[in-house]
This record gives C-alpha cells, sequence and structure tokens, in this order.
C-alpha cells in the first residue's frame, strides 16, 4: 500500500508539472487575536556563507541567493517548478448559498475573520476558503476586512496557515517556488522573489532572509460550521481562472497515521509521536506546544498556560480530512481544534466537557469550536483566537523539536 501511495503522489506532481506548461500566466499582544507576531527585526537570523543554490534555482528565480539563513542541501525539489502550482491571485467569492450547493457539511474549510479585536459575536468580514481548492493552488493572496492576506495551505503538512503581506509598508503577493524543506511549502514574494517557508513565516533566501511575517488567525472547520456561524459569510469561489478537479483529493490515503511522510529529508522524528499523528501547535513568548488530535478527541477541552499565557484548546467532531479518501468529503472524520484566550472581562474562564457540550464552570454557559458562547449567561459573547495551526508531527517537530506535547 505504501508504495502505491507514494507512486501516486510521484504522478501527482508529474500531472501538475504538465498543467504548469498550460497556466495563465491596530494590533492586538502577540500571539491573540488578530495578528499573532510581529515582524521580527530587520537583522533577524543569522545569514550563513554563501554556497550553490538549490538545483536550477539560479534559471528559475531572481533571487539574491547570496542571502540564505538555512542550509541549501535542506532545498528539495517538490516536481512542480516556479509556480507549477498556481497561486490564486485574484480570488473571487460566493454566497454561502451559493457554496452550499457544492460544499458537504463535514468539508474542511479555512475560517479567516478580519475584524477589530472584540468580545461580542463578530460580524467582520468572514471567509471560508475550501481546502478542496487549496489543495490544488496552495496559496490565495487576498485582502481580507482590508488587510492583504496570504491564505496558505501545505497538503504534505496539514499546515493552514495566514499571514499579513504587508512588509515595511510595502504589500507582497506570494507564489508557490516547486521547492520543499522538511515537506514543507517554500513559497517566494513576487517583488523581491526571496524564499519565504511556510511552517515559520520566515523568509529563508534572498533579499528579505531573516524577515518575519505577521501570523493572523486561520482555522480550519467544517463547511457545516462556517454556514451555520457565518451566514453572511463569503466563500472562495471554484472559478479560479484554472481547470483543476476541485474535491478531488490526489494524495488519497497520505494522512495514514502508519505512513511515513513524502519527500522529507530532514531530523529524526521524536518517537513520542507517530510522524504522521495530527497535532495543533501553539507558539507564544518562547514556549512551543503540540496538542495531539488523539488526545484532544478523547477529552475535548484543554485549559493550559503557553508562554506564561492562559489558552483554552476546543476540539470537535464533524470535519472529514483532507487528505484520506480520494473524494474529500467522504473522508474520515479527524474533527477541528482551536486555540483561544479565555480571559473574557478581566475575569479568566475555565473550560469542561460535558459529553458533546463545552461549558464553562464560571457561569455554565455552553461554546463552540468557534469560541463562541451559544448557550447560557454568556450567549453572544466571543473568545478571542489564539493563533494555533494544524501539523502533522513530523512537520513540526522538524521545526521546533524543543516543542512540549501536552499530556492530560
Amino acid at each position: 500500500m505504501r508504495m502505491i501511495i507514494w507512486a501516486s503522489l510521484a504522478l501527482v506532481t508529474l500531472l501538475l508539472s504538465a498543467c504548469a506548461a498550460v497556466l495563465p500566466a491596530t494590533r492586538a499582544e502577540p500571539g491573540v487575536v488578530a495578528t499573532a507576531t510581529a515582524p521580527a527585526p530587520a537583522s533577524g537570523p543569522a545569514l550563513l556563507p554563501a554556497e550553490t543554490p538549490p538545483s536550477g534555482a539560479a534559471r528559475e528565480f531572481k533571487t539574491d541567493f547570496s542571502r540564505h539563513t538555512v542550509p541549501y542541501a535542506d532545498i528539495l525539489s517538490g516536481g512542480p517548478p516556479k509556480n507549477g502550482i498556481p497561486a490564486i491571485d485574484s480570488p473571487q467569492f460566493v454566497t454561502v448559498a451559493e457554496a452550499n450547493s457544492w460544499l458537504k457539511d463535514v468539508e474542511p474549510v479555512i475560517l479567516v475573520q478580519a475584524n477589530s479585536p472584540s468580545t461580542e459575536l463578530r460580524t467582520g468580514d468572514a471567509r471560508a476558503y475550501p481546502l478542496q481548492i487549496l489543495m490544488w493552488h496552495e496559496i490565495v493572496n487576498d485582502t481580507v476586512g482590508g488587510v492583504p492576506l496570504a491564505v496558505t495551505f501545505c497538503p504534505l503538512c496539514n499546515t493552514a496557515i495566514a499571514f499579513e503581506r504587508t512588509l515595511d509598508g510595502r504589500v507582497l503577493d506570494f507564489g508557490t517556488s516547486g521547492r520543499l524543506r522538511f515537506s514543507n511549502l517554500i513559497m517566494y514574494d513576487r517583488q523581491t522573489e526571496s524564499w519565504w517557508q511556510q511552517a515559520g513565516g520566515d523568509a529563508i533566501a534572498g533579499e528579505l532572509a531573516g524577515r518575519q511575517l505577521a501570523f493572523y488567525p486561520a482555522t480550519i472547520v467544517s463547511w457545516a460550521e462556517f454556514r451555520d456561524a457565518h451566514p453572511d459569510g463569503q466563500v472562495l469561489s471554484r472559478e479560479t481562472g484554472h481547470n483543476r478537479d476541485y474535491g478531488r483529493n490526489p494524495y488519497a490515503g497520505y494522512d495514514d497515521v502508519n505512513q511515513s511522510p513524502f519527500l522529507f529529508r530532514g531530523p529524526d522524528t521524536p518517537g513520542t509521536l507517530p510522524p504522521m499523528a495530527r497535532v495543533l501547535t501553539v507558539d507564544l513568548r518562547g514556549e512551543t506546544v503540540a496538542y495531539p488530535y488523539d488526545v484532544l478527541a478523547k477529552i475535548r477541552v484543554v485549559n493550559d498556560v503557553v508562554g506564561g499565557r492562559p489558552v483554552a484548546v476546543f476540539w470537535s467532531g464533524g470535519v472529514a480530512s483532507a487528505l484520506d479518501n480520494g473524494t474529500i468529503a467522504l473522508g474520515r472524520d479527524v474533527g477541528a481544534a482551536a486555540a483561544f484566550s479565555p480571559k473574557l472581562d478581566g475575569r479568566r474562564l475555565t473550560f469542561r466537557a460535558e459529553g458533546e457540550r463545552i461549558v464553562d464552570a464560571e457561569t455554565g454557559s455552553e461554546w463552540d469550536v468557534l469560541g463562541r458562547a451559544v448557550k447560557g449567561e454568556l450567549a453572544g459573547r466571543q473568545l478571542a483566537p489564539v493563533v494555533s495551526v494544524n501539523h502533522f508531527w513530523f512537520s513540526w517537530a522538524a521545526f521546533k523539536p524543543e516543542t512540549r506535547i501536552y499530556q492530560p
């Protein structure tokens, strides 16, 4: 079975390469709410001595490869060339009612909402980016609620991450480089052609090497959760200008926990968890924590402290894996998880699971996986999101080996 899966993935890269030939050309405190981290100072990580760029890179890119923060030996070709997996640069959106005709309740979508932090239910610009589309494009250059964002998804690492695209007052546009590091997407900006690691949002080669993009909250939830919470929201349209088999998963069987990651060449994965175990990760003030989905599915709620700050993690079932079945809507239920600040009106709430319900101990109000109080005394209130990212364990551990793995 493993050989069949790897052969299929190899075929996917070849097909994407073939497609490329015919393609049309007021912040909150760090770690919480609108932007998780401010850009790093211009100095950033130390640059490494000059070395030969990755094979073929100098022919495809105008990047200043003399500036880099990681060894080029860590970088592999993913198969498709530069822009072989086409980013969406002029995204079109449809209404929830329109999207409901082609999205199934359990399908995973990336929820991004742009507006000022608020403890009331938020009514700002809420958008859903279906993974059935991001699977084939990996990057959407968008502006949400007036904020230029890059909404990204790396299928090989299961990482859905949003970044602010503004750096030093300049708005950057991102494309796919066709390269991977530790199986993770390497993006490039079209303004300087610097290379950026998706997992960390850091520039690893080029003029901007050492710089850092600001993370923005983005959560994988079910289509039903988004639809019910944001009936007036916007949904990324399948009218992308590209002919792709949206709804099909070209990586069928990839997320089997007994498999090995594809095109991974990197540090040994700590044996605490299987390499393909799903984790929700939080990185605050120098401390990193991974919350295994297997644990979250059993306990549903975590009250924790990360980097000295209280964090609440909620889990809910009813979300299909985008990387299991050949048809995304038929993927097995892996659930959804998200992290929030448990502070409301200066009071720290504590949460517990009561069957399928999440309630706070202080008022008995009921909460959903989006951090909304849906019943009880606090109904209508909203917890502020903490930036958290889904990963496969091998991916997160390669970049953050010092991670604490949550145990109840």
